[in-house]
């Protein structure tokens, strides 16, 4: 079978730009590199695009410009939610559904002037919510990997009303919108990330899904570096959580925890969002100050530098419904603790670090506490385990393993076609 030519429908698309804009990256460059792509994505896109040297590898990209419905839409709900940035991203998404209407629309007179393709995979939103009418073209359909229907954790109340949480059950509205589109009806593949993902396909549909992980980890990038010298004899717990400071994200919860340790420890934050300077007034508040180091956002190089510094890397979010990095964290051989819930749940086990149960403020930060303490006393437990995150990194999560699952299932589609 000749190499087949792929159209590549990916909302947000470009390095440096969030995490579900990195996954629309990572699909182009890599598969640019392997088969004939054309490539949509929204015009916001396209500086971000192009510094990163786009179009790549001779593809060509098509450029949808509804920003002037996206701008106002998405400022207006960043006023309306200063504090959470999803009700923010379930707002402004709305102006996807133009977008995937305008995409159409352009796609069909391409189509008309003598272009043409052999599959459709849209990867990015990574919601189940985004709805397409790219079936319309008749070409087979690959919707995800999606990553959704995670429900809302009600141990943590103060927590879920500070990330608006309320506002959450507007997700429904996606629901009729893929019904009304036919998109999940229309297409030849979909695939899920997570067992709760899984749970909100139709059961009609569920026979199309396949499993796979919406995030992947570049092994360059975060490559196994040797464990810092081990948290004893006066030396500090190097502990790095990086992330969006946001209520969901649980950095609240990590900071009262690492202030009960009865050893010494630096605990680096970063990233950053509308929670840090709560998080900054916490953190005077329980005298860490000497302890913390708030970095900012930093760039992916650099975070990779700070996982080689660490000995543990924690992700205290109440509600992750993927968890990218801690596949970087694994990739760079290094142990991880995250809360059972989520993606983490389906990511972390007792091999590459510790979950802990998600039951509640109090029962977290006592656990996150123990498990911190353990990494002090079994330092070599803990630097097996980051070793075998780096081999479980490797087998499971590499973008270039991604890439070659989903070129033989493209493949296999068009064979069924």
């Amino acid at each position: 079978m000749s190499m087949p030519r792929v159209l590549l429908s990916a909302y947000q698309c470009g390095p440096g730009m969030g995490s579900v804009s990195q996954i629309g990256w990572e699909w182009y460059s890599r598969l640019a590199h392997r088969l004939p792509v054309t490539l949509v994505t929204h015009i916001r896109n396209r500086s971000a695009l192009e510094r990163a040297g786009a179009p790549v590898n001779g593809s060509k990209i098509i450029y949808i410009d509804t920003e002037w419905f996206a701008g106002p839409l998405y400022r207006l709900a960043s006023r309306l939610f200063p504090r959470s940035e999803h009700p923010v991203f379930m707002i402004s998404s709305l102006d996807y559904y133009l977008y995937d209407w305008v995409a159409l629309k352009t796609l069909r007179g391409l189509r008309k002037a003598g272009e043409d393709w052999d599959i459709i995979h849209q990867p990015t939103p990574v919601s189940p919510l985004a709805a397409t009418r790219l079936h319309k073209l008749n070409i087979p359909l690959i919707l995800g990997p999606w990553n959704g229907g995670l429900r809302s954790p009600g141990e943590y109340p103060e927590i879920m009303r500070a990330e608006s949480g309320w506002v959450y059950p507007v997700r429904k509205l996606g629901r009729l919108a893929d019904r009304i589109f036919g998109s999940s009806r229309k297409a030849k593949r979909i695939l899920t990330a997570t067992s709760a993902t899984r749970a909100e396909i139709p059961a009609a549909y569920v026979p199309k899904c396949m499993d796979m992980l919406e995030n992947g980890v570049d092994l360059d990038l975060f490559a196994p570096a040797d464990w810092p010298d081990p948290p004893t004899s006066g030396n500090p717990l190097e502990i790095l959580y990086v992330g969006r400071l946001l209520p969901f994200k649980g950095v609240t919860l990590l900071l009262e925890a690492v202030a009960r340790l009865n050893s010494p420890f630096r605990l680096t934050i970063v990233g950053s969002g509308p929670e840090e300077v709560s998080l900054h007034t916490q953190a005077e508040a329980l005298k860490l100050n000497d302890c913390i180091v708030f970095t900012g956002t930093l760039p992916l190089n650099e975070v990779s530098k700070r996982m080689a510094q660490a000995h543990v890397f924690c992700l205290p979010s109440v509600r992750e419904s993927g968890g990218a990095v801690l596949l970087e964290a694994m990739a760079a051989a290094r142990p991880v603790i995250a809360l059972a819930y989520g993606g983490p749940a389906e990511i972390v086990d007792d091999e590459v670090g510790q979950l802990i149960p998600s039951t509640g403020r109090e029962a977290v930060v006592g656990k996150l506490t123990s498990t911190l303490t353990d990494v002090v006393e079994n330092p070599e437990r803990w630097r097996q385990r980051g070793i075998a995150g780096r081999k479980r990194a490797e087998k499971r999560y590499a973008w270039p393993v991604k890439i070659d699952n989903a070129i033989a299932l493209y493949r296999q589609c068009l064979e069924q076609s």
